[in-house]
């Protein structure tokens, strides 16, 4: 039992009732301890890291009424799927020469080609190939029918001529030559380009053969 040094009172607590002078030696109410403040974990740099809130076990997270749900596509049928094969659409069309290369190849051999396009398939079913085809040829054989009645027309002049005069003849060979060259040069690169030409009289051979 303790008393109040002021008053001589007695005593129960911290503080005289009386006079309210604290008294030495009271029994101190124990005190609520509060729970250590934990510190927030350290960020690099020094800064606090955000930890996202955490919902209480047990919770579900509740929709929000008045947002539609994600819609997700479904397959529509009777529309084609990406890397599915469509029946009733024609197969695509086999590897093969493009229409103005097979038809510039006619006329790299006049004769020999122009008689391969025509053999080979599908190319000897088409009607632009085959007209180029058919153009070679006529071109290669009257080629070769002028080359010959220039041999025999320079074999004539030289026979008439003096020495004196024999470069005639020769300059008119190299004409013809550099002629017949130009015209196959230029019926190649026609037909590689798409355009379609027609040589006089033999054109017209070929386009009815075609």
């Amino acid at each position: 039992m303790a008393f109040c040094p002021n008053c001589g009172a007695q005593v129960q607590g911290a503080f005289c009732m009386r006079c309210g002078s604290p008294v030495a030696g009271a029994p101190q109410p124990p005190q609520a301890q509060q729970p250590p403040q934990q510190q927030p974990p350290q960020q690099h740099g020094g800064w606090p890291q955000q930890q996202p809130p955490q919902q209480p076990y047990g919770q579900q997270q509740q929709p929000n009424y008045g947002q539609q749900p994600p819609q997700y596509s479904q397959p529509q049928y009777g529309q084609p799927q990406y890397g599915q094969p469509q029946y009733g659409q024609p197969a695509p069309a086999a590897s093969g020469l493009e229409d103005n290369v097979a038809g510039a190849l006619c006329y790299l051999f006049t004769v020999i080609t122009g008689v391969v396009f025509l053999v080979l398939e599908p190319y000897n079913k088409n009607k632009l190939i085959r007209f180029h085809a058919f153009q070679a040829i006529f071109f290669g054989l009257g080629a070769f029918a002028v080359n010959i009645a220039i041999t025999i027309v320079s074999t004539i002049l030289r026979s008439l001529l003096n020495y004196s005069l024999y470069f005639i003849p020769a300059l008119l060979s190299l004409a013809v030559g550099l002629g017949l060259f130009g015209v196959w040069i230029l019926l190649m690169y026609k037909a590689y380009n798409r355009e379609y030409f027609k040589l006089p009289i033999i054109g017209d051979l070929a386009e009815k053969q075609a």
